[in-house]
């Protein structure tokens, strides 16, 4: 598979590690400057209440993905700008969110991998509900923290060292 500090094509994995690749569901759409990102997952699940994405992105990320498991809910949005920027500033690589964010125009300036099923202005809650941690399950694929993502403009896959 090679290094990793190299970007390399998510349809050009998926063509060599056919046998091996997990492809995501076409659901999402690019928000952040960054569209190529790759790296280890972090899981969170919460359901219309971003504390614990608030909490994770103030700590290291050392070049993870937060994969946020938002059940879909397009009643509030689970990341805006100033979570963009604690991301990119604790060394974060990106944010795959099943459910919605915020501050769009302001996020296409930060210079993350930020992808989620669409906008809404509405903020969340803030009771620290959910886990951390934890298997999640959206797009068609079961997300384990660890799992190793590659993201880009064609999609999101899961390929695992062999």
């Amino acid at each position: 598979m090679g290094s990793h500090n190299h970007i390399t094509k998510v349809a050009d994995l998926c063509d060599a590690f056919s046998d091996r690749v997990r492809v995501f569901a076409p659901l999402f759409t690019d928000f952040g400057g960054k569209t190529e990102f790759h790296g280890p997952v972090a899981t969170v699940t919460c359901f219309e209440d971003n504390s614990l994405v608030k909490s994770l992105s103030l700590t290291p990320g050392n070049g993870r993905i937060m994969v946020v498991d938002g059940g879909g809910s397009a009643r509030c949005a689970l990341l805006g700008d100033n979570l963009a920027a604690n991301l990119i500033n604790n060394g974060w690589q990106g944010a795959i969110i099943y459910g919605y964010i915020r501050d769009k125009a302001e996020l296409a300036q930060i210079l993350i991998g930020i992808k989620a099923l669409g906008t809404i202005p509405l903020r969340s809650a803030q009771k620290s509900a959910g886990t951390t941690g934890e298997p999640v399950e959206f797009a068609g694929q079961i997300i384990r923290e660890g799992d190793y993502i590659y993201a880009d403009d064609d999609g999101i896959i899961i390929l695992n060292p062999a």
